[in-house]
């Protein structure tokens, strides 16, 4: 965070100090369990009372509407009155942010978010002070974390923001301010709180109201989904990017190799050559939507193309690994939709090379009400794109093999509820001559474990 004196706040927020001294803030919290350092703002409208809690991050500045008795704050709080304590954090937020003009890239997505994000993040750094999200890491309660890590020498900012429910995408823009939004796609998630695809999609769409007016949208311009958003009230500036033609940026000649994906980037008239490790052809989306957003901020292609050459492909990512009894193993656990789904079973194909391919599927969640029907879309991909054997593990996860099944699926099918008897069916079925997907999500313990456990050891 940039330094702030307590005066300096008094005025931004139209405070008034009541007790304690001068303080520089050097850190902000809106609740009790983000103050982890000393020398930290706090706006909270609850009265507090176990300041003991408190006291190892002592000297604190308390932003508060509530009034305290003299022997209820402890010397070393020093204490702002306001007249209300949210209009007051949201004040500081406009200030905070409009304090910077550098480019701020916000990044949504089903899938390829993360990646996306820290693709741009690498291509930047050797370039720019860089601040971002950690990882997946991009919950509402991270985002003041986040807009306080931009600080008086960053260059840039690029920021990954999910969607959970309604109104996220706008919650988020409140803190961030971008200049520059990503969409990378839009399949079905999170209908738990978004109740249908139109409702998610909507959500989605929120990226278009955030926006700075003069800023820039990048969009998959062949994600049908994306394609619904209506674009008519944005002003500023469309990206589009795939492998159509009409594409601003344009991705050809997409070819597999040894550690990843080979394809030209083709934008005003001139190719360029790009290598991105990491397999199969939504890496390439991924890898176009991070360079259209670096051009956008000054950089060029060939230096785009160089950084994404030393680019790590994220762990548990379809991550390719050798597997026990020879086989070779995808680790897929980072999270579990439709969408990459279809992509983890595209690459699954792609490097089988006639070996004997194994996909193990979990269940897939924050589908709410549309758990059925969405697990059913999963048994249709399995239908359509094809696998030796399937194995589902979950109660839930079981339909997808079932509607397969249904809908004509010959090869073997197994369902099981815990990864024990996964393993021991393994053991039996697969060798050096076999390929094993297994697709689940980072917060299934049974998949994390299993996928360890079918890794070579070491």
């Amino acid at each position: 965070m940039k330094p702030l004196s307590v005066k300096q706040l008094c005025t931004i927020i139209s405070g008034e100090l009541v007790q304690g001294e001068e303080v520089i803030i050097q850190y902000g919290a809106y609740r009790l369990k983000q103050v982890k350092h000393k020398n930290t703002v706090l706006f909270i409208e609850k009265r507090i009372v176990k300041w003991k809690e408190l006291a190892t991050y002592f000297p604190i500045v308390l932003v508060t509407e509530l009034s305290y008795g003299f022997r209820e704050l402890p010397q070393q709080v020093t204490v702002i009155r306001v007249k209300r304590s949210e209009e007051a954090f949201w004040k500081f937020i406009n200030y905070y942010r409009h304090q910077f003009q550098l480019p701020v890239v916000a990044i949504t997505g089903t899938a390829g978010k993360t990646t996306t994000k820290e693709m741009v993040k690498h291509i930047l750094t050797p370039y720019k002070k860089v601040t971002a999200t950690q990882l997946s890491t991009n919950s509402r309660t991270a985002f003041l974390h986040y807009l306080l890590s931009i600080e008086g020498d960053t260059e840039a900012a690029v920021f990954e923001t999910a969607v959970g429910a309604p109104g996220d995408l706008r919650k988020a823009g409140t803190y961030f301010k971008p200049t520059i939004g990503i969409i990378t796609n839009i399949g079905a998630h999170h209908l738990n709180y978004c109740k249908t695809l139109e409702g998610y999609i909507e959500a989605k769409g929120e990226m278009v109201e955030i926006i700075d007016p003069n800023g820039t949208l990048i969009i998959n311009a062949e994600d049908e989904n994306t394609k619904k958003i209506d674009l008519q009230k944005f002003r500023g500036k469309i990206i589009r990017i795939g492998k159509d033609a009409s594409c601003d940026f344009r991705a050809s000649d997409l070819k597999y190799c040894a550690n990843g994906m080979q394809f030209k980037v083709h934008y005003r008239q001139h190719h360029y050559d790009i290598q991105v490790p990491g397999f199969g052809e939504h890496q390439v989306y991924n890898a176009l939507a991070a360079i259209a957003a670096v051009v956008e901020m000054g950089l060029t292609i060939p230096e785009a193309a160089q950084q994404l050459q030393t680019f790590k492909q994220l762990n548990k990512q379809l991550q390719l690994l050798n597997g026990m009894n020879g086989a070779l193993l995808l680790d897929d656990t980072w999270s579990i939709t439709t969408t990459s789904l279809s992509a983890a079973l595209d690459v699954l194909n792609a490097l089988a090379n006639r070996k004997k391919r194994v996909a193990i599927i979990g269940t897939i969640t924050d589908v709410g009400s549309w758990g059925y029907t969405i697990h059913e879309q999963a048994g249709e991909l399995i239908y359509k794109k094809g696998v030796d054997v399937l194995i589902t593990v979950g109660e839930h996860a079981k339909i997808i093999g079932d509607y397969a099944v249904k809908l004509g699926f010959q090869q073997p099918v197994y369902s099981f509820k815990n990864s024990i008897l996964v393993y021991d069916l393994l053991k039996d079925i697969v060798d050096s001559n076999t390929i094993i997907l297994i697709k689940g999500d980072m917060y299934s313990k049974t998949m994390i474990e299993l996928a360890s456990n079918l890794r070579k050891k070491s």
